[in-house]
């Protein structure tokens, strides 16, 4: 294994280990009724359902209180959960993932998947099906939109684009490698898996401070979670899907 796909693998082991766990995907139409049933009449959230909260006339101010309300209860839960500054070094060599950064990624899957849901995205992945290479690629994106990767942002802006106009209920499958964006998709995982295996204290994810508190951990978690999870919300505010004349 060469080094660029060594690095893809370490994301795509912490990925993998955050999907399997209980609760990890979110079913669109049960997320938007959930929500959108508690401010609005049932035939506009089927309609949001069937097609996007934006084309169903649910204002943009509502789809902003319920995402930052999302955004404020997750961000709650993985900082309750003192994820841990400091890893053991090596993890990604043996092959184990530990529970605190799977924790973490947890949280981060499920929001992103409600982010999206909100602003006007199919189902992300297929229920009851292993999340295939192509799958963990499209998560990849999004989480790397939280990381700030510019890259990231154009491909998700481009599927943005292609998706626009279309009543979908999943992304196609494939679709990465049809529009001819599968290989950023990947510099983009290789990014990650760098970002997660660098010794850095600017996140939560590095071993630079050894013996951290549970209390500063926790509130690293919040600012981290906090500034990736706003990143996203703003990057999808401003994407066609969000619009009802897309």
């Amino acid at each position: 294994m060469n080094d660029d796909n060594g690095k893809i693998e370490v994301w795509n082991r912490v990925l993998r280990s955050a999907l399997a766990m209980p609760g990890a995907r979110i079913d669109r139409g049960a997320y938007l009724n959930k929500e959108l049933s508690k401010h609005f009449a049932e035939e506009m959230v089927q309609k949001a359902i069937e097609t996007t909260p934006a084309k169903a006339g649910i204002p943009v101010s509502t789809i902003s209180l319920i995402a930052k309300s999302s955004i404020a209860w997750h961000r709650a839960g993985v900082s309750a959960s003192s994820f841990t500054v400091s890893l053991p070094g090596g993890w990604w060599m043996a092959g184990t993932i530990p529970a605190d950064l799977t924790q973490f990624f947890w949280h981060v899957m499920v929001i992103l998947q409600k982010l999206a849901y909100l602003h006007g995205w199919p189902e992300l992945f297929e229920e009851g099906t292993e999340p295939d290479d192509e799958t963990l690629l499209r998560f990849t994106i999004f989480v790397g939109v939280m990381f700030g990767a510019a890259t990231a942002a154009k491909i998700l802006g481009d599927l943005a684009e292609r998706v626009g106009g279309q009543v979908l209920k999943r992304l196609p499958q494939q679709a990465l490698a049809k529009w001819g964006i599968y290989h950023f998709a990947k510099q983009v995982a290789k990014w990650i898996g760098i970002r997660l295996t660098k010794q850095s204290a600017a996140l939560v994810l590095a071993k630079a401070i050894p013996f951290v508190s549970g209390v500063i951990s926790g509130a690293i978690t919040w600012v981290l979670f906090t500034t990736m999870s706003r990143r996203l919300r703003k990057h999808l505010e401003g994407l066609r899907l969000h619009c009802d004349s897309a």
